[in-house]
């Protein structure tokens, strides 16, 4: 049950001492979101966001999120051309805690419209390259995951087996992945330090900048692949801009075959989406799965050799991708792929809350800012009474 704004903006103020709000929203990207969210505006100007899972997992999502805000310190955001939501406050809500951060302004974009135009395509790309050029000490210094080029193909590996073990996974894509994991020219790369959960509802835009990027639950030092391959399901006119940015920021320290692991991430995506349909007994989730995994199969079928190229082309059109994102919890993504991720990495929901939650917003807060008139607040009168009441409170979108 949706918690009504009013409610969740007179919790902010047991969360912050002194704040005084005098104006509050929903803040949503549509119905079935795995948070309650709320944006408020402050007597003193600030604008702020309060969100409460509805589910345990979310609220595990929640606190992974809270300790990579944590470990994104001072110095290490000043470093980044974007800003990262920072922690204020939270004030625990019947059996769970609501979170207050710092609202950051920007609206949301599909994949698509981030790579629509070169201008906003080439910013997305440095966006993620300055990511990846963090200094990695602070990863380790917050117990987040580390892991090594061999402990990435492994854990590609072990993706593979299990879909393999399930009889469902076509021959051609089995051989093509093999070939893949086998092929030690791949594996060749350096980690760096990934949001681990990127896609394209990570992005808050502004015309054709990127102002802010959320949900850093898969922070960690890892394959940097693991960060770009939503950007090989869009057919945006510009998408090969991002990728150019990426590798010109990068200034030669990324590794030649990024893109070729990226397009392997993608491709899995359907294989943990397929076990995710098997791990929930859901026959409707595996026959989707199989029927991706086979036109995949017709995608390279006709192809001189399959070994993987990324002249494949989207391995998935993007309302496929949003689609299993918003239906897949990313916790379980995690638990499939190995990683010891503290929650859910597709933030296109099921597959994305499921998976790295495949989620359009593995289901998160992401910042909408098509949001609703402000809605006066007057706290005075309020007293200990209950809250009233108000319509119209909407969960944020995003998981695993």
């Amino acid at each position: 049950m949706a918690r009504p704004p009013l409610t969740l903006a007179a919790l902010a103020t047991a969360a912050m001492a002194g704040l005084e709000v005098r104006a509050a929203r929903a803040h949503t990207r549509g119905s079935g979101g795995a948070f309650d969210a709320v944006e408020l505006h402050s007597t003193d100007g600030r604008r702020l966001l309060i969100r409460a899972p509805r589910s345990q997992t979310a609220e595990s999502e929640q606190s992974s999120d809270l300790v990579a805000m944590r470990a994104l310190t001072t110095g290490i955001r000043s470093r980044l051309p974007f800003d990262v939501p920072a922690f204020v406050g939270q004030a625990p809500i019947g059996p769970t805690r609501a979170v207050v951060t710092e609202f950051i302004p920007g609206a949301g974009r599909t994949a698509d419209e981030l790579t629509a135009t070169p201008e906003l395509a080439a910013d997305v790309g440095r966006a993620i390259a300055a990511i990846h050029a963090l200094p990695a000490g602070f990863v380790g210094d917050a117990g987040l995951p580390r892991r090594t080029a061999a402990e990435a193909r492994e854990a590609a590996v072990a993706v593979i087996d299990r879909a393999s073990d399930s009889g469902r996974l076509p021959a051609a894509l089995l051989r093509r992945w093999e070939e893949a994991t086998d092929d030690d020219t791949l594996w060749r790369f350096a980690p760096t330090v990934v949001n681990g959960q990127l896609g394209a509802d990570s992005f808050l835009v502004d015309g054709d900048r990127v102002t802010g990027i959320v949900g850093w639950a898969g922070l960690a030092h890892d394959d940097p692949a693991h960060d770009l391959h939503w950007v090989l399901t869009s057919t945006g006119e510009a998408a090969e801009r991002t990728l150019e940015a990426y590798v010109e920021a990068r200034s030669g320290d990324a590794d030649a075959e990024i893109a070729r692991r990226a397009l392997l991430y993608g491709e899995l995506e359907l294989a943990r989406w397929l076990l995710h349909g098997l791990d929930t007994h859901d026959e409707t989730i595996v026959a989707d799965a199989v029927g991706l995994l086979d036109g995949l199969v017709a995608s390279v079928h006709d192809r001189s050799s399959e070994s993987l190229t990324t002249d494949t082309g989207p391995v998935l059109a993007v309302a496929d991708v949003e689609r299993m994102l918003d239906e897949t919890p990313r916790s379980a993504a995690q638990r499939e792929t190995g990683a010891t991720m503290l929650t859910d990495s597709y933030d296109v929901s099921e597959l994305r809350r499921h998976l790295d939650a495949a989620g359009s917003e593995p289901v998160d807060d992401r910042d909408d800012q098509d949001l609703t008139a402000p809605i006066p607040l007057d706290l005075s009168d309020w007293g200990d009474a209950t809250p009233p009441a108000a319509t119209g409170a909407d969960s944020e979108d995003r998981p695993a």
